[in-house]
């Protein structure tokens, strides 16, 4: 074992200041120098992870301190990317479960504990913001408790310590009350509770591959924990595939340690320690490397399987290629492709129509950030709204539910009770907390698509949803999601002020004057559920005499601008979202009015 390093994971709920803990870790271990600025939440280091305000990839950095190394994996709090959470759970040997003093645990915070648990890892309580206003900190600690009971923690990981503090303005203590100094208590507890590596340095060198990081320079760059023996730079190795148990041989080129929040290069690496190795022409997650031609492939973790999948489809619509240069059906299967080889928890297949693909995935953000990633890489697409993936169990139809918890304020109980129970969900706890009320219920994951957004309108804002996948159960019947109809455009070319007045009075619009739309575009949403064909690009006709309407943007309402992810869970069936790089618009899959209705005619 290598006394000297410590691998932990951090768990938390979103926003409850778990990355900017790990921000005052790095600073305090001398990552940064005195005068170096430093922007905040560094870890997250993806764009879409700034904007959102949420982790997406596990990371990997590492502080010193007292001639210790403390590798720490920052892991995505929301249960859309498991996937991330299971493969970081695989490297180390403990977790922090930073907690906030005013929120408690969360449903993200049960979803990852569970998974640490089951791993066995010896765990240390962070009871973060303790500034807040109306924080309970001992309150909190006790709910935490409740939670490891709940979730069947051996007796050594219930007796786990506990530290209070403030990842923002940096300071840890041990007991409520001590002196506001600097995050000692937290390093030294991690050093005193967290057990050294498991891992056998006499052995012959040996690593599961728990992740893969990409270089420019170097091309892929395995990532995992050491559990056997040294290697250095030219060490042969074998790559045992977990997906067929080939074995190919390769030559380690490159060895990287991770240092603050970068890799250095180092010329060997020891038992114990997480780093990244290069040399291979391919390397997947799951695979084994091994200096022994004859050594065991590993053990790798099953990820709980997807329960959503949507169609990404090649753009077929009249504006295809304007602001966008990535558009072809190979373009857009080698990119799919290549989010295979970092992403285990989604699924991608051919169909038999061509440029159609099926991803299958977690949840419906999982794929609205890889839909995002895309569009700013370039690509236009197609995608269809996500339908559930069934089973069937004893020749009965099977869906998978959830179990979904919502925070709101006590005057829109009602409100959000009432969209329950229209989307088939069951009321199973609900509990009054101190400024609001916590609602528990079971519903299918159909019925959750969309709902998220219904909260947020509902409570202004205010309410906040988790959801945690349950169960496979017997088909629950039609859910009602979307009662509204849309307007849809008959007309190709450039919507006018004077068309779209008279447009409004039929409903809520999404496009304001002087946007392209086309035949079959959806330009609005009708509150009747049926659809309406208007022309959204007609001309005031010209006369010798001035009308009164002659300014006729007035008394026009600005369009409705939906987002990603609004618009992936807007569209019905017969409905898809067209993505570019700078365009969000919503269409009929069929754009032909007369073939609308008679395939409408046909499906009836």
């Amino acid at each position: 074992m290598n006394q000297n390093i410590r691998n932990i994971a951090i768990i938390a709920h979103v926003d409850h200041g778990k990355t900017t803990l790990v921000d005052k870790l790095l600073k305090e271990g001398g990552v940064y120098r005195a005068n170096q600025q430093v922007e905040e939440r560094a870890m997250d280091s993806m764009d879409l992870e700034k904007e959102k305000g949420i982790t997406i990839k596990a990371k990997n950095t590492s502080v010193h301190w007292n001639n210790m190394i403390v590798n720490i994996l920052d892991t995505p709090g929301h249960a859309d990317f498991g996937g991330e959470v299971e493969r970081a759970l695989r490297m180390v040997d403990g977790v922090l479960l930073v907690i906030d003093a005013y929120d408690g645990p969360q449903a993200q915070t049960r979803f990852v504990l569970r998974k640490a648990l089951a791993h066995g890892l010896k765990v240390v309580i962070v009871i973060n913001k303790i500034d807040r206003d109306n924080a309970e900190p001992a309150k909190m600690y006790d709910k935490v408790l409740e939670l490891l009971m709940e979730l069947n923690a051996t007796e050594e990981q219930f007796d786990a310590p506990v530290v209070y503090g403030s990842g923002r303005d940096g300071y840890m203590m041990y007991h409520l009350g001590e002196e506001k100094k600097d995050m000692t208590p937290l390093f030294q507890t991690i050093i005193d509770h967290i057990p050294p590596p498991f891992a056998k340095p006499s052995e012959p060198f040996h690593m599961l591959v728990s992740n893969i990081d990409w270089s420019d320079y170097v091309g892929r760059i395995a990532v995992g924990k050491i559990l056997g023996g040294t290697i250095n730079i030219g060490n042969p190795v074998f790559v045992i595939r977990h997906s067929d148990g080939k074995r190919v041989r390769a030559k380690i080129t490159k060895i990287f340690e991770f240092t603050g929040l970068g890799q250095r290069e180092v010329e060997s690496a020891v038992a114990g320690n997480i780093v990244g190795l290069a040399g291979f022409e391919d390397v997947d997650i799951g695979d084994t490397l091994d200096v022994r031609e004859d050594g065991h492939a590993l053990p790798f973790t099953q990820i709980d399987p997807p329960t959503l999948e949507m169609q990404f489809c090649v753009n077929d619509g009249p504006l295809v290629g304007q602001e966008g240069k990535l558009v072809t059906s190979r373009q857009l299967r080698e990119r799919l492709m290549r989010e295979l080889k970092t992403n285990v928890s989604i699924y991608i297949e051919d169909t038999d129509k061509a440029g159609i693909f099926n991803v299958k995935a977690r949840g419906a953000m999982q794929i609205a950030v890889l839909v995002e990633t895309m569009r700013r890489e370039g690509f236009e697409m197609l995608v269809s709204r996500p339908t559930v993936i069934e089973k069937m169990v004893d020749g009965q139809r099977h869906e998978p539910f959830e179990t979904v918890w919502i925070e709101i304020p006590d005057e829109c109980v009602g409100a959000i009770m009432q969209n329950l129970a229209n989307r088939k969900g069951r009321l199973t706890n609900m509990e009054k907390l101190t400024h609001s009320t916590m609602l528990e219920a079971v519903i299918t994951t159909r019925g959750l698509i969309g709902m998220e957004i219904d909260v947020v309108n509902a409570t202004s804002g205010r309410g906040v949803l988790s959801h945690l996948f349950k169960e496979y159960a017997p088909y629950a019947g039609e859910v009602l999601t979307r009662i509204t109809g849309t307007l849809v455009a008959t007309e190709a070319g450039e919507t006018t002020g004077y068309a779209l007045v008279m447009c409004q009075e039929r409903g809520k619009l999404f496009v304001n004057p002087g946007e392209q739309v086309y035949e079959g575009m959806i330009v609005g949403e009708n509150p009747r559920n049926e659809d309406i064909a208007i022309n959204a690009v007609r001309e005031k006709k010209l006369t010798n005499f001035r009308s009164q309407g002659d300014g006729v943007a007035t008394g026009l309402t600005p369009a409705t601008k939906l987002s990603l992810e609004r618009s992936i869970e807007y569209v019905a069936a017969d409905e898809l979202v067209e993505v570019t790089p700078k365009s969000l618009r919503l269409r009929k899959r069929i754009l032909n009015n007369g073939a609308r209705q008679k395939a409408a005619k046909a499906g009836k």
